[in-house]
């Protein structure tokens, strides 16, 4: 994954990019990787729960807390990162809010799990596995120390 992201921000000649995690997977690989890369401003956290489309129906987590962006999002390039991605719409959840701090110059997608079930037209640049799994089955990433992917099977 460290690789596809170094590739994918010399491509599109990305400058200073920022890192920003979405709870609480993403939050961890976020720590991981702006260490391997080298990016000296801290990254951001987002807890996307008020911007998911089924908030009316599944109510609030109880463990939200606020997002928090500690540089401007205006005209930056951005490296969004979760740690599975599968219909699409937490990352679309997740631009709809980094879209409320400011218009960024671009936003590269990293996840490290791709379940390949789309249900919303979005796809990640860089991605450090593609699993096929059975419709009963889960994965999870579980740490942060160390970070570790669970396989769990779907309650019935």
């Amino acid at each position: 994954m460290e690789t596809g992201l170094r590739q994918v921000l010399e491509q599109r000649g990305a400058e200073s990019p920022v890192l920003i995690g979405i709870r609480t997977g993403g939050v961890w690989l976020a720590d991981v990787l702006s260490k391997r890369l080298d990016i000296e401003e801290p990254f951001g956290e987002l807890d996307i729960s008020f911007y998911r489309d089924d908030f009316s129906r599944i109510g609030l987590n109880p463990r939200v807390k606020p997002s928090s962006l500690p540089f401007d999002t205006e005209g930056r390039d951005i490296i969004l990162i979760d740690d599975v991605i599968m219909s699409g719409r937490t990352i679309r959840a997740a631009m709809n809010e980094i879209f409320d701090y400011g218009r960024p110059a671009s936003i590269i997608l990293a996840t490290l799990i791709d379940l390949g079930a789309r249900e919303l037209p979005i796809q990640p640049d860089v991605t450090g596995k593609t699993l096929a799994l059975d419709s009963h089955q889960r994965v999870k990433l579980r740490g942060p120390d160390p970070l570790r992917i669970e396989f769990q099977e779907a309650r019935q």
